[in-house]
Formats: C-alpha cells, structure tokens, sequence
C-alpha cells in the first residue's frame, strides 16, 4: 500500500487550474468542477489513465469519461470485453459498473482548452504514482495519448527514452506488470480516423488477454 495518497478531493496545487475551476463553477453551479476521482474497482488488474477531466464530460458529472465524447468508445469497447457492466453512460447515477477495471486521469482538474502544461501534469504525478504502487501483481496499465503515457512513465521513475508512446506499443514493467499505449478515444482522434474503432477494439482485447493470462506475452 502506498504511503501517499491517491486522490485529494480539496487539491488546489495548480493556481492556474484552480483558478479556472472557481470560473466554471460561477458559469456552471451545477458542475462538480473539483478535482475528478478515480471510478471503478480498487481492486483493478486493469488501470486506465486518461488525460484530464472534460468540461462537458467529468467536470460536470464528476466521473471519468461520462458525459463527454470519447467516454461513448470507451465504454462500449470496455463493456464488449466484460470491464464494464453497461456500454453506455448518462451520469454518475446510471448505474454503471466496471469489474477489475478502474479509470483515472493524469491530471484530476479540468485545464483550459483541455491542454494542461508541463508544471500541472508534475503536480498530480505523485497521485498517479500512488494508484500505480497499489496496483496488483501482473496488473495491465492501459495509457489513453501521449501526455497520459508520459505522465505513467515518469510516476514509475523509468526512462522516457525507453518507454516511447505509439498506438498498441507494449512494454514490460516492475512488478511482473505491463503497460499498453493507444491513441486517444477523443471526438478529434475518431472523427479522423487516426484511431478507428477497430483500432481501439484491437488495444482492449489485449488488455483482456493479458488480464486473463497474466505473465504470458
């Protein structure tokens, strides 16, 4: 178990993100607008790491990837695969489950123009860094873009230069766990097709496998 904490529902480490928070919850009182918590099961062999919550998508709802885009491949693809319990979601009251899978972002607040810089993405490393020490054994680590790919790789302290970010690469990781890349299931991504469902599909599925067979390649 790690001895930092995974989640801080109160953070306000990064001035410019708070500060954008408190503007969007003027504009919209009935956004969640705090820092967005991981969702799914604690126990997860399955460790989703997005980018940051989207305005319209988790900012408002609170949840990861429900309400926005991208949040509809997400979860049907993770639904077709048995990770969630619905392949579709409307809100944090919908009844959605995911089983031994959970979902997390690299960066917990909503950024402006959704683009966090650098600075921010360091701020929250140390979150990230907690949720991946209390992953289990052979657990599979799946990074959504390349900013979320980075952001893994500099919390388990190993070397960009050996870990580069391409759709489906594979790599090996400490603690007999491994870790898949996939571009991004933003609205930009599959509406011009540099990710394809079937692309998508193909990323999961190994998840699955590797999830099922843990230690085989």
């Amino acid at each position: 178990m790690s001895a930092l904490p995974a989640f801080d529902p109160q953070c306000r480490r990064c001035p410019r993100l708070s500060t954008f928070l408190d503007t969007v919850k003027a504009r919209y009182p009935d956004y969640h607008c705090l820092p967005v918590a991981p969702f799914g099961d604690p126990q997860a062999r399955l460790l989703i790491v997005g980018l940051a919550p989207g305005m319209h998508g988790a900012n408002a709802t609170g949840r990861p990837f429900t309400g926005d885009y991208a949040g509809i491949l997400l979860y049907r693809t993770l639904h077709r695969y048995g990770f969630a319990a619905k392949p579709e979601v409307s809100g944090r009251d919908d009844g959605q489950v995911l089983s031994d899978c959970r979902i997390t972002n690299a960066v917990k607040c909503l950024p402006p123009e959704n683009k966090p810089v650098g600075a921010e993405v360091n701020a929250c490393n140390d979150y990230l860094a907690a949720e991946l020490e209390d992953l289990p054994q052979g657990a599979v680590v799946l990074s959504l873009g390349g900013i979320a790919h980075k952001a893994v790789i500099r919390a388990l302290g190993l070397r960009q230069a050996d870990h580069p970010f391409a759709h489906a690469a594979e790599f090996e990781l400490p603690g007999a766990r491994r870790l898949l890349a996939s571009y991004h299931c933003s609205r930009y991504n599959t509406q011009t097709g540099r990710l394809t469902e079937a692309m998508f599909d193909a990323v999961i599925a190994r998840a699955r496998e590797w999830v099922d067979t843990p230690g085989r390649s």
